[in-house]
This record gives C-alpha cells, structure tokens and sequence, in this order.
C-alpha cells in the first residue's frame, strides 16, 4: 500500500512538470524562404534588391522580430529560412511583404507556426533603441 501514496505523488509531480513545460512553450513563426518568379532582373537591381533584403532583416533584428535568417547552402528552391517572433500571423505576413526581395518577387514564402521554449536565441529580446 505504501507504493501507491508515492505513485500518486510521482504522477502529480510529472502531471505538474508537464504544464510548467506548456507554459513555456511559445509560438514564433518559421518562415521557408523559396525562389520567386521574378528573377530576371539585370545585376545592378538584383544587388539593390539583395542589399535592401540584407537591411530588412536588419531592421527585423533591430526590433526583436528576427530571430533566426540564414540561406541554405546550395541550389535549389529553397534559399533560406527566417524565425520571426510576432504576435500573430498577419503580423509576420506584413513584415515579410516589406522585404524587397519578396516585394520584387525574388523570393516567395511559406509561413508556418513554430514553437520553442522561449530560451537562447528565442528568449524574449529588447528592441534596440532607435
């Protein structure tokens, strides 16, 4: 009999932890960067537009939306992914129609919820100041 007072205990312990875990978990949003159909742009615009995709996802990073942007490191249509932390969708779709590359239709996304435990590079972040 002694063994189900500590298997009650046990289980309540794990029933706890795992909503301590819930509670941590957090949605972001993961973005699938993929090769648009708009790639015929001469050189000179291309590097424009790369450059002003570059300061985008500065400004992202700048404001705490950014968490995660790297291409993938070969051919293919997929070119990179971004982690953005927003609110909501629509939130995360706006930021990413801003991105000249995806305005210019250089590129074209995928956008799916995501969730991390908000620690590391997703622990909550501070905006830089303006």
């Amino acid at each position: 009999m002694k063994k189900i007072p500590q298997l009650l205990i046990f289980l309540s312990l794990c029933f706890v932890s795992n909503l301590q875990a819930q509670e941590q978990i957090k949605p972001f949003w993961f973005v699938m960067l993929i090769k648009g159909p708009n790639r015929n742009h001469d050189s000179t615009t291309a590097a424009k537009i790369q450059a002003g995709h570059m300061n985008h996802m500065q400004v992202m990073a700048d404001k705490g939306i950014l968490k995660v942007a790297g291409p993938f490191g070969e051919e293919g249509d997929w070119r990179g992914i971004f982690i953005l932390e927003c609110p909501t969708k629509e939130q995360a779709i706006e930021w990413l129609k801003k991105d000249p590359a995806i305005a210019a239709g250089r590129l074209k996304y995928e956008i799916k919820i995501w969730y991390t435990a908000p620690q590391g590079s997703f622990a909550p972040s501070t905006p830089k100041k303006e």
